[in-house]
C-alpha cells in the first residue's frame, strides 16, 4: 500500500511560517513612524510660516452694544456651561441644542494690554451683532506692552500737528517713524556701546588696581604708581562719559518732540512717542505687496533683533548665536576625546573582561537622564573647577564669580560628556568595519601600528566617525534640561562675543533656542501670545539642526568618496 507524502514545496505555505505577519507588522510600524514625523513637521512648518503674516482687523459690535476690535486668531466649538446656557435667550439655546449642545466662538487678538489687561478675548458667535473692517484701524507694534490696535487721533512731528485725513499722511508718518527709529538706535548705540565700553574700562582699571593691592598692599610703591595711573585714566574716561551722556540726552530731548495720540476702538486716548513704535501699518488698507513687506520685515526682525516683551515678541538673534556657538564648542570638545577613547578601546586595549565592562558602562551612559549631567556639570565644572579658577586667576573679582557659575564653557563641556558615548560607540563601529586585511598589508609593508592607524584605519573610518558626530551634534543642539543648570538664561544682556579682549568670553551666560521655546511656551504671561513664537522658534531650531546635519553629511560623503578603495 502506497503512503501519500506531502510535497516539500508546499510545506511552508503557511504565511506565518514565511514570516509575512512579522513583515507586515514591521512595515506598518515604519510607515506609522514616518507618518507621525511628517505630520509633526507639517504642523510646525505651517504654523511657523503663517505666524508673521498680517491679518485684517475686525470691528465687532456685540449684542449688548459693546465694541471691540482685533485680529481673528482662531475659531473653535465648545460646550457652554449650564449656568451660562440658562442665561442665554431662548432662540440661542434652541440653536445650541440643535447643534448637539455645542456653540462656536472666535478668539480675537485685541492687543492694548496696558488698557485691557489682556491680549486676547473670546467672542461667541451668537453674541455678535455686526462685524466690519474699517479702513482707519492701525496695527501698531510697540517696544513695550505689545501691539496697540486702534486709530490715530493726531500726530505731532516736531511742533507740526497732522491729522489722519490730511494728504500724504501715511507717507509722512512712515518717514518720521523711520527717522525716529534711527534716533532710537543711535541712543541705544551710545548707551550700550560707547558708554558701555567706558564702564567696562573703568571696571577693568578698578580690578587691576585691586589686584595690585592684594599682591603688594596699599602702602607699596607699586600700588601708589598704579593708583596715580588709574586716577589719570579715570578722569579722561569720565570726561568722555559726560560728553557721550550729553549727546544721548540731546537725542532724547529731540525724540520727545515726535509723538502720536492713539485711541482704541472705544475712543480712549493713548499718547506714545514715535521711537517707541517698532512697526505701524493700516491693516485693512494693505495690498498683497504691503502684507508681504510686513511679513518679511517681521522675519528679518525675528532673525536679527533681540527679544522683547518677555520673549513673546522681537527676535531671537542672541539665542541663535548662543545655540550655534555652544554646539560648535561641544563638537570641538567631544570629537577628540570620543575618537581617542574609541581608538584605545579598539586598537590598543587588550580585549578582556575589563574592556567589556568599560564598553557596557559607555553604552549605559547614553541612557542616563540628561538632567543628571546638568547636576554633575554644575557641581564639578562650575562650582569645583570654576571656583578653583576664580581663586587662582580672578581673586580680585571675588565674591562675584567669573567661572564659578554657569556659563558657555561649562554648558559645552556638559553636553560633550552627554554625547561622548554616542561618538565612542559610532567610532568603534567604524574602526571595526575597516577590513583586517588592510591593517595586515600596511604592517607587512613595514609600517608601525600608529602609522597604520593614522594612514590607513582612520581615513577609512572617517565617514563612520562623522556619523557619530552628526548624531552627537543633533542631540546636543536640542538639549535643554542640563543647560538650565549650567549657563542658559532667559535673556542675556551681553553676547559671549564682543570687542573686548579676549573677545570670546566663555564664562558668560547665554541664550539657547531650546530654552527659549520652553520659556515662551510655559512661562509667558499669556499662552496665546507665546504660541506663534513657539512654532516659529521650533521651525528655526529644526532648520538649524537640519542645516548643520546636512553640512556634516556632505563632508562625510566627500570623505567617503575620497578614501573609497578596494580591499586588500
Amino acid at each position: 500500500m502506497k503512503t501519500k507524502t506531502k510535497d516539500k514545496r508546499f510545506a511552508t505555505s503557511n504565511p506565518a511560517a514565511r514570516g509575512e505577519p512579522a513583515l507586515w507588522t514591521m512595515g506598518g510600524t515604519l510607515v506609522l513612524g514616518i507618518f507621525m514625523i511628517v505630520a509633526f513637521l507639517i504642523l510646525v512648518v505651517w504654523n511657523g510660516i503663517i505666524a508673521f503674516y498680517p491679518q485684517k482687523i475686525q470691528k465687532v459690535v456685540l449684542m449688548d452694544g459693546r465694541i471691540m476690535a482685533g485680529e481673528p486668531h482662531r475659531h473653535e466649538s465648545y460646550k457652554p456651561q449650564p449656568d451660562h446656557l440658562a442665561a442665554l435667550p431662548a432662540d440661542v439655546r434652541q440653536q445650541i441644542r440643535e447643534n448637539k449642545g455645542f456653540a462656536r466662538r472666535t478668539l480675537y487678538k485685541t492687543g492694548n494690554f496696558d488698557l485691557y489687561n489682556e491680549d486676547y478675548k473670546w467672542v461667541d458667535d451668537f453674541d455678535v451683532k455686526q462685524v466690519t473692517e474699517p479702513d482707519g484701524l492701525f496695527y501698531i507694534e510697540r517696544i513695550e506692552w505689545g501691539p496697540f490696535i486702534g486709530f490715530i487721533q493726531s500726530a505731532d512731528f516736531g511742533g507740526v500737528t497732522l491729522l489722519p485725513g490730511e494728504a500724504d499722511f501715511l507717507d509722512k508718518l512712515h518717514r518720521e517713524h523711520a527717522q525716529a527709529v534711527e534716533r532710537r538706535n543711535e541712543i541705544a548705540r551710545l548707551e550700550r556701546k560707547e558708554i558701555g565700553d567706558i564702564n567696562y574700562r573703568l571696571e577693568e582699571g578698578r580690578l587691576a588696581l585691586k589686584q595690585i593691592e592684594m599682591a603688594s598692599g596699599q602702602q607699596s610703591v607699586r600700588y601708589q604708581a598704579g593708583l596715580k595711573k588709574f586716577e589719570a585714566e579715570t578722569g579722561a574716561l569720565k570726561e568722555t562719559y559726560r560728553q557721550l551722556e550729553t549727546r544721548a540726552d540731546a537725542l532724547k530731548t529731540e525724540d520727545q518732540r515726535f509723538n502720536l495720540v492713539l485711541t482704541d476702538i472705544e475712543g480712549r486716548p493713548k499718547p506714545i512717542r514715535m521711537s517707541e513704535i517698532v512697526r505701524i501699518y493700516a491693516a485693512n488698507r494693505l495690498s498683497l505687496a504691503g502684507k508681504l513687506g510686513v511679513y518679511f520685515s517681521r522675519w528679518g526682525e525675528f532673525i536679527t533683533a533681540e527679544p522683547r516683551e518677555a520673549n513673546t515678541e522681537g527676535g531671537v538673534m542672541p539665542a541663535i548665536f548662543g545655540t550655534l556657538l555652544m554646539t560648535l564648542l561641544m563638537v570641538i570638545a567631544v570629537a577628540p576625546f570620543g575618537v581617542m577613547a574609541a581608538l584605545y578601546l579598539r586598537e590598543y586595549a587588550r580585549q578582556g573582561h575589563l574592556v567589556s565592562i568599560v564598553r557596557i558602562c559607555v553604552n549605559n551612559l547614553a541612557g542616563v537622564p540628561s538632567i543628571v549631567y546638568g547636576v554633575f556639570g554644575l557641581g564639578f565644572f562650575a562650582y569645583t573647577l570654576g571656583g578653583s579658577i576664580d581663586a587662582l586667576f580672578f581673586a580680585e573679582k571675588l565674591p562675584s564669580p567669573t567661572f564659578g557659575t554657569g556659563g558657555l564653557l561649562w554648558a559645552s563641556l556638559t553636553l560633550a560628556l552627554l554625547t561622548v558615548p554616542v561618538v565612542i560607540v559610532a567610532t568603534e563601529e567604524a574602526l571595526a568595519a575597516v577590513p583586517k586585511s588592510m591593517r595586515e598589508g600596511s604592517l607587512a609593508c613595514g609600517a608601525s601600528k600608529w602609522q597604520t592607524i593614522k594612514n590607513i584605519v582612520l581615513p577609512k573610518a572617517l565617514p563612520g566617525i562623522m556619523t557619530g558626530l552628526i548624531l552627537a551634534m543633533a542631540r546636543g543642539a536640542g538639549e535643554v534640561a542640563p543647560l538650565m543648570l549650567v549657563g542658559v538664561v532667559k535673556l542675556a544682556p551681553e553676547l559671549p562675543l564682543d570687542g573686548h579682549f579676549p573677545f570670546l568670553h566663555l564664562e558668560r551666560s547665554f541664550m539657547h533656542l531650546g530654552f527659549h521655546i520652553f520659556d515662551v511656551g510655559f512661562q509667558s504671561r499669556n499662552a496665546e501670545a507665546g504660541k506663534p513664537m513657539v512654532f516659529v522658534t521650533t521651525l528655526l531650531l529644526i532648520f538649524m539642526v537640519a542645516t548643520m546635519n546636512a553640512l556634516a553629511i556632505y563632508i562625510r560623503n566627500r570623505l567617503n568618496r575620497k578614501f573609497a578603495s578596494s580591499h586588500f
